[in-house]
């Protein structure tokens, strides 16, 4: 693993919820118990980049989901969010999912042509999902294992 990103763990449960709400509107950022809470369940795994990014997603029954990207405003768009993806959809494709789903808003144009760029494609959307009223779009990518076979 690069050692510009680590593996989530205990004691970067701190920084992972400074730069979340770095990165998300007030009242929308998750906070160290919940970030602790979901790297406690199983199947759930995160990463860190040490630029000043985090992200969350949990391996389940052979699919995958992105529970939350965060990359602090400072150093958006050097690719520590393509960056952090690539590396959770090759490690969900390692621990056995056949394809990772996440939600995003539909007003969240920035992450939205980070998904379409990394293979996610519409699945489904969730109207009025979020606080803003935006609805939420479900993206799905199928995923291969590192080698390019197909996982699961």
């Amino acid at each position: 693993m690069s050692t510009e990103i680590l593996p989530a763990a205990p004691p970067l449960v701190a920084a992972m919820a400074a730069m979340h709400a770095a990165a998300f509107p007030s009242g929308q950022a998750w906070d160290e118990a919940a970030i602790a809470a979901l790297l406690g369940l199983p199947g759930c795994f995160g990463l860190v980049h040490r630029s000043g990014g985090m992200l969350l997603a949990r391996v389940i029954a052979g699919e995958a989901e992105l529970l939350t990207l965060a990359v602090a405003p400072s150093v958006r768009r050097r690719c520590i969010g393509a960056t952090l993806l690539r590396r959770a959809t090759a490690q969900a494709a390692a621990g056995g999912a056949a394809a990772m789903f996440l939600e995003v808003s539909a007003a969240n144009a920035p992450a939205r042509a980070l998904y379409a760029a990394s293979g996610f494609r519409p699945a489904g959307r969730r109207a009025q999902y979020y606080p803003d009223g935006s609805d939420a779009l479900v993206l799905r990518a199928a995923l291969t294992v590192p080698g390019g076979s197909a996982a699961g």
